[in-house]
Protein backbone atom coordinates (compact mmCIF):
# COMPACT_ATOMS: atom_id res chain seq x y z
CA UNK A 1 0.00 0.00 0.00
CA UNK A 2 1.50 3.40 -1.17
CA UNK A 3 1.73 6.42 1.17
CA UNK A 4 -0.45 7.89 -0.20
CA UNK A 5 -3.39 5.68 0.45
CA UNK A 6 -1.90 5.40 3.69
CA UNK A 7 -2.46 8.69 4.58
CA UNK A 8 -5.58 9.27 2.58
CA UNK A 9 -7.17 6.75 4.94
CA UNK A 10 -5.51 7.49 8.01
CA UNK A 11 -6.33 11.26 8.04
CA UNK A 12 -10.08 10.56 6.82
CA UNK A 13 -10.29 10.13 10.86
CA UNK A 14 -10.35 14.46 11.01
CA UNK A 15 -13.64 14.03 9.45
CA UNK A 16 -15.48 12.90 12.55
CA UNK A 17 -13.36 14.93 14.60
CA UNK A 18 -13.98 18.54 12.75
CA UNK A 19 -18.01 17.59 12.87
CA UNK A 20 -17.28 16.92 16.56
CA UNK A 21 -15.44 20.30 16.85
CA UNK A 22 -18.37 21.82 15.00
CA UNK A 23 -20.86 20.16 17.43
CA UNK A 24 -18.84 20.49 20.72
CA UNK A 25 -17.76 24.16 20.17
CA UNK A 26 -14.68 23.76 21.03
CA UNK A 27 -13.61 26.97 18.74
CA UNK A 28 -13.40 28.45 15.70
CA UNK A 29 -9.56 27.32 15.13
CA UNK A 30 -10.27 23.45 16.00
CA UNK A 31 -12.96 23.61 13.83
CA UNK A 32 -10.66 25.39 11.15
CA UNK A 33 -7.71 23.09 11.61
CA UNK A 34 -9.53 19.67 11.51
CA UNK A 35 -11.67 20.64 8.49
CA UNK A 36 -8.71 21.81 6.53
CA UNK A 37 -6.77 18.51 7.59
CA UNK A 38 -9.88 16.73 6.61
CA UNK A 39 -10.42 18.37 3.20
CA UNK A 40 -6.95 16.62 2.54
CA UNK A 41 -7.90 12.66 2.30
CA UNK A 42 -11.39 13.72 0.80
CA UNK A 43 -9.66 15.38 -2.25
CA UNK A 44 -7.28 12.47 -2.94
CA UNK A 45 -10.32 9.91 -2.64
CA UNK A 46 -12.39 12.56 -5.11
CA UNK A 47 -9.10 12.73 -7.23
CA UNK A 48 -8.61 8.58 -7.23
CA UNK A 49 -12.62 7.66 -7.87
CA UNK A 50 -12.39 9.88 -11.24
CA UNK A 51 -9.12 7.69 -12.40
CA UNK A 52 -10.70 4.50 -11.66
CA UNK A 53 -13.96 5.57 -13.24
CA UNK A 54 -11.88 6.95 -15.71
CA UNK A 55 -10.28 3.21 -16.62
CA UNK A 56 -14.07 1.71 -16.13
CA UNK A 57 -15.26 3.67 -18.52
CA UNK A 58 -12.77 4.95 -21.14
CA UNK A 59 -11.60 7.76 -22.38
CA UNK A 60 -14.34 9.68 -23.79
CA UNK A 61 -16.39 8.91 -20.55
CA UNK A 62 -13.37 9.77 -18.51
CA UNK A 63 -12.42 12.89 -20.00
CA UNK A 64 -16.51 13.92 -19.14
CA UNK A 65 -15.59 12.27 -15.60
CA UNK A 66 -12.47 14.51 -15.21
CA UNK A 67 -14.08 17.56 -16.50
CA UNK A 68 -17.16 17.56 -13.80
CA UNK A 69 -14.64 16.45 -10.78
CA UNK A 70 -10.73 17.01 -12.18
CA UNK A 71 -11.24 20.32 -10.00
CA UNK A 72 -13.91 19.38 -7.86
CA UNK A 73 -12.38 20.03 -4.78
CA UNK A 74 -11.60 23.64 -5.99
CA UNK A 75 -14.80 24.10 -7.62
CA UNK A 76 -17.01 22.97 -4.55
CA UNK A 77 -14.68 25.35 -2.02
CA UNK A 78 -15.07 28.34 -4.51
CA UNK A 79 -18.63 28.22 -4.48
CA UNK A 80 -19.18 27.50 -1.08
CA UNK A 81 -17.17 30.75 -0.29
CA UNK A 82 -18.91 32.61 -2.72
CA UNK A 83 -21.93 31.32 -1.28
CA UNK A 84 -20.84 32.70 1.92
CA UNK A 85 -20.19 35.90 0.21
CA UNK A 86 -16.01 36.06 0.29
CA UNK A 87 -15.92 36.95 -3.54
CA UNK A 88 -12.27 38.71 -2.57
CA UNK A 89 -11.12 35.17 -1.42
CA UNK A 90 -12.43 33.46 -4.54
CA UNK A 91 -11.01 35.52 -6.78
CA UNK A 92 -7.41 35.42 -5.01
CA UNK A 93 -7.90 31.59 -5.07
CA UNK A 94 -8.09 31.72 -9.09
CA UNK A 95 -4.63 33.37 -9.02
CA UNK A 96 -3.09 31.00 -6.31
CA UNK A 97 -4.45 28.14 -8.22
CA UNK A 98 -2.57 29.00 -11.63
CA UNK A 99 0.24 29.96 -9.36
CA UNK A 100 0.40 26.30 -7.47
CA UNK A 101 0.03 24.04 -10.29
CA UNK A 102 2.20 25.95 -12.78
CA UNK A 103 5.06 27.17 -10.54
CA UNK A 104 4.81 24.54 -7.55
CA UNK A 105 3.55 21.54 -8.47
CA UNK A 106 4.74 21.70 -12.24
CA UNK A 107 8.70 22.91 -9.78
CA UNK A 108 8.40 19.96 -7.03
CA UNK A 109 7.87 17.16 -10.11
CA UNK A 110 10.52 18.62 -12.21
CA UNK A 111 13.00 18.81 -9.05
CA UNK A 112 11.99 15.82 -7.83
CA UNK A 113 11.85 13.88 -10.73
CA UNK A 114 15.38 15.60 -11.87
CA UNK A 115 17.59 14.14 -9.14
CA UNK A 116 20.02 11.78 -9.78
CA UNK A 117 19.02 12.16 -13.33
CA UNK A 118 20.65 14.20 -15.85
CA UNK A 119 17.45 15.54 -17.84
CA UNK A 120 13.75 14.54 -18.56
CA UNK A 121 11.81 14.08 -21.93
CA UNK A 122 7.73 14.90 -22.41
CA UNK A 123 6.33 15.74 -25.61
CA UNK A 124 6.62 19.35 -26.07
CA UNK A 125 3.16 19.28 -28.19
CA UNK A 126 1.23 18.62 -25.21
CA UNK A 127 2.50 21.33 -23.20
CA UNK A 128 2.43 24.14 -26.41
CA UNK A 129 -1.46 23.43 -26.59
CA UNK A 130 -2.29 23.57 -23.24
CA UNK A 131 0.00 26.79 -22.65
CA UNK A 132 -1.75 28.36 -25.64
CA UNK A 133 -5.34 27.44 -24.67
CA UNK A 134 -3.94 28.97 -20.43
CA UNK A 135 -2.78 32.38 -22.39
CA UNK A 136 -6.30 32.65 -23.60
CA UNK A 137 -7.49 32.82 -20.44
CA UNK A 138 -5.10 34.75 -19.27
CA UNK A 139 -6.27 37.38 -22.11
CA UNK A 140 -9.83 36.93 -21.02
CA UNK A 141 -9.33 38.15 -17.27
CA UNK A 142 -7.11 40.55 -18.29
CA UNK A 143 -8.79 42.81 -20.78
CA UNK A 144 -11.71 43.21 -18.22
CA UNK A 145 -9.27 43.98 -15.58
CA UNK A 146 -7.78 46.57 -17.45
CA UNK A 147 -11.00 48.19 -18.25
CA UNK A 148 -11.75 48.81 -14.38
CA UNK A 149 -8.05 49.61 -13.63
CA UNK A 150 -8.41 52.14 -16.00
CA UNK A 151 -10.99 54.24 -14.40
CA UNK A 152 -13.15 53.65 -17.29
CA UNK A 153 -15.30 51.20 -15.42
CA UNK A 154 -17.13 49.62 -12.24
CA UNK A 155 -16.22 46.30 -11.46
CA UNK A 156 -19.67 45.56 -11.21
CA UNK A 157 -20.24 47.12 -14.96
CA UNK A 158 -18.21 44.36 -16.51
CA UNK A 159 -20.31 42.00 -15.39
CA UNK A 160 -21.89 40.91 -18.93
CA UNK A 161 -18.95 40.96 -20.41
CA UNK A 162 -17.61 38.61 -17.81
CA UNK A 163 -20.75 36.12 -18.67
CA UNK A 164 -19.79 36.66 -22.30
CA UNK A 165 -15.85 35.71 -21.56
CA UNK A 166 -17.08 33.26 -19.67
CA UNK A 167 -19.03 31.27 -22.33
CA UNK A 168 -16.20 31.79 -24.47
CA UNK A 169 -14.08 29.74 -22.09
CA UNK A 170 -16.31 27.22 -22.08
CA UNK A 171 -16.41 26.83 -25.70
CA UNK A 172 -12.81 26.66 -25.78
CA UNK A 173 -12.79 23.91 -23.54
CA UNK A 174 -15.31 21.84 -25.25
CA UNK A 175 -13.05 22.48 -28.37
CA UNK A 176 -9.93 21.18 -26.32
CA UNK A 177 -12.03 18.33 -25.22
CA UNK A 178 -12.47 17.18 -29.42
CA UNK A 179 -8.66 18.13 -30.19
CA UNK A 180 -7.20 15.69 -27.62
CA UNK A 181 -9.90 12.56 -27.71
CA UNK A 182 -11.00 13.14 -31.38
CA UNK A 183 -8.77 14.75 -34.17
CA UNK A 184 -5.64 14.46 -32.43
CA UNK A 185 -5.82 11.89 -29.73
CA UNK A 186 -2.27 10.87 -30.65
CA UNK A 187 -0.91 13.02 -29.05
CA UNK A 188 -2.12 12.29 -25.62
CA UNK A 189 -1.38 8.33 -25.97
CA UNK A 190 2.26 7.79 -24.28
CA UNK A 191 0.59 9.75 -21.43
CA UNK A 192 -2.77 7.88 -21.36
CA UNK A 193 -0.11 4.51 -21.80
CA UNK A 194 1.42 5.66 -18.57
CA UNK A 195 -1.69 5.90 -16.64
CA UNK A 196 -3.01 2.87 -17.82
CA UNK A 197 0.48 0.70 -16.80
CA UNK A 198 0.41 2.61 -13.42
CA UNK A 199 -3.05 1.13 -12.94
CA UNK A 200 -3.04 -2.35 -14.28
CA UNK A 201 -5.37 -3.53 -12.82
CA UNK A 202 -9.90 -4.17 -13.03
CA UNK A 203 -11.67 -1.20 -10.86
CA UNK A 204 -15.19 -2.28 -8.96
CA UNK A 205 -17.51 0.55 -10.65
CA UNK A 206 -19.81 0.49 -8.14
CA UNK A 207 -17.40 0.53 -5.36
CA UNK A 208 -16.04 3.78 -6.96
CA UNK A 209 -19.06 5.61 -7.78
CA UNK A 210 -20.04 4.92 -4.09
CA UNK A 211 -16.48 6.42 -3.19
CA UNK A 212 -16.87 9.09 -5.54
CA UNK A 213 -20.46 10.21 -4.21
CA UNK A 214 -19.46 10.04 -0.25
CA UNK A 215 -16.18 11.98 -1.21
CA UNK A 216 -18.35 15.16 -3.05
CA UNK A 217 -21.03 15.19 -0.20
CA UNK A 218 -18.14 15.45 2.34
CA UNK A 219 -16.25 17.35 0.92
CA UNK A 220 -19.14 19.49 0.63
CA UNK A 221 -20.12 19.66 3.79
CA UNK A 222 -16.23 19.95 5.28
CA UNK A 223 -16.26 22.79 3.13
CA UNK A 224 -19.06 24.67 4.93
CA UNK A 225 -17.18 24.36 8.17
CA UNK A 226 -14.18 25.48 6.93
CA UNK A 227 -15.46 28.71 5.11
CA UNK A 228 -17.79 29.30 7.70
CA UNK A 229 -14.36 29.90 10.30
CA UNK A 230 -11.87 30.79 7.96
CA UNK A 231 -12.14 34.91 7.94
CA UNK A 232 -11.83 34.89 11.77
CA UNK A 233 -9.34 32.84 12.21
CA UNK A 234 -6.99 33.76 9.43
CA UNK A 235 -7.24 37.27 10.29
CA UNK A 236 -6.39 36.36 13.95
CA UNK A 237 -3.42 35.00 12.34
CA UNK A 238 -2.93 38.45 10.53
CA UNK A 239 -3.40 36.93 7.10
CA UNK A 240 -5.77 38.59 4.79
CA UNK A 241 -8.12 37.51 2.22
CA UNK A 242 -5.93 38.13 -0.83
CA UNK A 243 -2.89 35.80 1.25
CA UNK A 244 -5.54 33.42 1.74
CA UNK A 245 -7.06 32.42 -0.91
CA UNK A 246 -3.83 33.08 -3.04
CA UNK A 247 -1.80 30.42 -1.06
CA UNK A 248 -4.15 28.31 1.29
CA UNK A 249 -7.38 27.79 -0.81
CA UNK A 250 -5.11 26.16 -3.64
CA UNK A 251 -2.91 23.87 -1.30
CA UNK A 252 -6.07 22.54 0.17
CA UNK A 253 -7.70 21.44 -3.36
CA UNK A 254 -4.79 20.74 -5.25
CA UNK A 255 -3.34 18.27 -2.60
CA UNK A 256 -4.08 15.59 -4.99
CA UNK A 257 -3.07 16.77 -8.35
CA UNK A 258 0.38 17.46 -6.52
CA UNK A 259 0.97 14.46 -5.47
CA UNK A 260 -0.13 12.85 -8.67
CA UNK A 261 2.09 14.93 -10.77
CA UNK A 262 5.21 14.27 -8.17
CA UNK A 263 4.97 10.79 -7.92
CA UNK A 264 4.52 10.14 -11.67
CA UNK A 265 7.68 12.49 -12.29
CA UNK A 266 9.83 10.70 -9.63
CA UNK A 267 9.00 7.57 -12.02
CA UNK A 268 10.06 8.94 -14.78
CA UNK A 269 6.94 9.56 -16.22
CA UNK A 270 7.04 13.14 -17.11
CA UNK A 271 4.55 13.06 -19.96
CA UNK A 272 1.74 12.17 -17.16
CA UNK A 273 3.26 14.69 -14.46
CA UNK A 274 3.48 17.56 -17.55
CA UNK A 275 -0.19 16.46 -18.38
CA UNK A 276 -1.54 16.70 -14.77
CA UNK A 277 0.13 19.80 -14.09
CA UNK A 278 -1.09 21.66 -16.86
CA UNK A 279 -4.59 20.05 -17.65
CA UNK A 280 -5.36 21.02 -14.06
CA UNK A 281 -4.21 24.37 -14.58
CA UNK A 282 -6.83 24.39 -18.07
CA UNK A 283 -9.54 23.03 -16.13
CA UNK A 284 -9.16 25.71 -13.51
CA UNK A 285 -8.92 28.36 -16.58
CA UNK A 286 -11.76 26.63 -19.27
CA UNK A 287 -14.11 25.20 -16.40
CA UNK A 288 -13.95 26.50 -13.08
CA UNK A 289 -13.74 30.14 -13.52
CA UNK A 290 -16.90 30.64 -16.11
CA UNK A 291 -18.77 28.30 -13.17
CA UNK A 292 -18.19 30.75 -10.73
CA UNK A 293 -18.76 33.53 -12.99
CA UNK A 294 -21.93 32.04 -14.22
CA UNK A 295 -23.27 30.43 -10.90
CA UNK A 296 -22.20 33.57 -8.64
CA UNK A 297 -25.29 35.59 -9.81
CA UNK A 298 -27.65 32.57 -8.69
CA UNK A 299 -25.96 32.54 -5.47
CA UNK A 300 -26.29 36.58 -4.92
CA UNK A 301 -22.94 37.38 -5.06
CA UNK A 302 -21.67 37.88 -8.92
CA UNK A 303 -17.53 37.34 -9.33
CA UNK A 304 -16.71 39.60 -11.79
CA UNK A 305 -13.75 39.15 -13.64
CA UNK A 306 -11.83 41.90 -12.23
CA UNK A 307 -8.37 41.44 -11.21
CA UNK A 308 -5.76 43.99 -9.21
CA UNK A 309 -2.67 44.75 -10.69
CA UNK A 310 -0.63 42.48 -8.68
CA UNK A 311 -2.92 39.15 -9.23
CA UNK A 312 -2.67 40.41 -13.27
CA UNK A 313 0.98 39.92 -13.29
CA UNK A 314 0.99 36.73 -10.71
CA UNK A 315 -1.06 34.72 -13.43
CA UNK A 316 0.86 36.21 -16.10
CA UNK A 317 4.36 35.36 -14.88
CA UNK A 318 3.03 31.93 -13.80
CA UNK A 319 1.79 31.29 -17.23
CA UNK A 320 5.11 33.00 -19.29
CA UNK A 321 7.43 31.21 -16.79
CA UNK A 322 5.74 27.80 -17.39
CA UNK A 323 5.76 28.03 -20.83
CA UNK A 324 9.37 29.31 -21.19
CA UNK A 325 10.64 25.97 -19.13
CA UNK A 326 7.98 22.78 -21.15
CA UNK A 327 8.48 24.46 -24.21
CA UNK A 328 11.38 22.35 -25.21
CA UNK A 329 9.90 19.06 -24.32
CA UNK A 330 13.24 18.53 -21.62
CA UNK A 331 13.20 19.25 -18.01
CA UNK A 332 16.41 18.75 -14.88
CA UNK A 333 16.38 20.03 -11.24
CA UNK A 334 17.50 22.53 -11.77
CA UNK A 335 14.72 24.25 -13.36
CA UNK A 336 12.45 22.82 -11.06
CA UNK A 337 14.24 24.94 -8.11
CA UNK A 338 13.97 27.72 -10.54
CA UNK A 339 9.68 27.60 -10.78
CA UNK A 340 9.91 26.98 -6.83
CA UNK A 341 11.80 30.11 -6.64
CA UNK A 342 9.57 31.73 -8.48
CA UNK A 343 6.25 30.75 -6.56
CA UNK A 344 8.08 31.45 -3.17
CA UNK A 345 8.63 35.27 -4.28
CA UNK A 346 5.21 35.85 -5.93
CA UNK A 347 3.63 34.42 -3.15
CA UNK A 348 5.49 36.60 -0.28
CA UNK A 349 5.00 39.54 -2.47
CA UNK A 350 1.21 38.36 -1.71
CA UNK A 351 2.15 37.86 2.28
CA UNK A 352 3.56 41.85 2.11
CA UNK A 353 1.70 43.17 0.35
CA UNK A 354 -1.19 42.56 2.55
CA UNK A 355 0.42 43.02 5.89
Amino acid sequence: MTIRRVASIGLLAMVPVSIAAEALHWGDLAVFVTSAVAILPLAIWLSTATEELSLVFGPSIGALLNAVFGNATELIIALVALKAGLVDIVKASITGTVMANLLLALGLSMLVGGIGRQEQEFKPVVARVNGSAMTLAVLAILIPSLAVLSGGQEAESTESFGAFVAWVLLGVYALTLLFSLRTHRHLYEVAEADLGEDQAHAPNPWLWLTVLVAATLALAYESELFVGVIETVTEGFGLSALFTGVVLLPLLGGTAEYLTAVSMARKNKMDLSVSVALGSTLLVALLVVPALVLIGPLLGHPLPLSFDVYELVAVITAVVVSNLVTIDGRSDWLEGVLLLAAYLILAAGFYFQSA
